[in-house]
């Protein structure tokens, strides 16, 4: 029927040749601007060092100074901070409701079996690998478990606890009291002075 020469033959094919067109330009148009939406996306924004400053956030990295910052605002790279730590503890912010220290537990040592009363304790292992263990009495610590780089530990109120390194190398791990357990400004060099000070606060 399209191929009959009289005056109709042309007129329906052409009909539908149009509209046909008009959808393949639609189409290629939906496309192009996806296409391009696609490519803005991927540009560089073009913000300068100025521009981001103007933003209103603003990040500090600079030395290390292990001291305790309690009382006042404070924003620290905490993986930086335990790992720089060599001290067996050192406390890095003591507040009123909780308190931060960092931890480096030798080879072979242990954080030592403790229990407090009112004191909820979490605490993170950056590095290194530990056995934790925890009991109702400080003779039955029933709950064993393994922990390594990036493990958070919960210590619940009234629980008998201990960290004790497996590893080949120091523990380093940051604790968080709540409420504070040592005195501000707390630094002990090693596990001896750490001992030292909990017995002249036991008595």
């Amino acid at each position: 029927m399209y191929f009959q020469k009289n005056k109709y033959s042309l007129t329906l094919p052409l009909k539908h040749l149009s509209t046909l067109l008009n959808h393949i330009k639609m189409n290629r148009l939906f496309i192009f601007t996806i296409i391009i939406a696609v490519l803005t996306g991927c540009q560089p924004s073009g913000k300068g060092e100025g521009e981001k400053a103007d933003e209103g956030l603003t990040r500090e990295r600079g030395e290390v100074i292990l001291k305790d910052y309690g009382g006042d605002p404070l924003v620290i790279n905490i993986e930086d901070y335990t790992l720089d730590n060599e001290n067996f503890r050192t406390a890095i912010w003591t507040g009123e409701l909780f308190q931060l220290t960092v931890m480096s537990i030798p080879v072979g040592s242990e954080v030592g079996l403790e229990m407090h009363h009112d004191i909820e304790q979490f605490l993170r292992i950056e590095e290194g690998e530990a056995e934790v263990l925890m009991g109702d009495e400080k003779d039955q610590l029933t709950f064993v478990r393994k922990a390594g780089d990036d493990d958070v530990i919960f210590v619940p109120a009234g629980k008998w606890h201990n960290v004790v390194n497996k590893g080949d190398k120091p523990l380093k791990l940051y604790s968080i009291y709540a409420k504070p357990e040592h005195p501000f400004g707390t630094v002990h060099k090693d596990k001896a002075e750490s001992d030292a000070a909990e017995h002249d606060h036991d008595h």
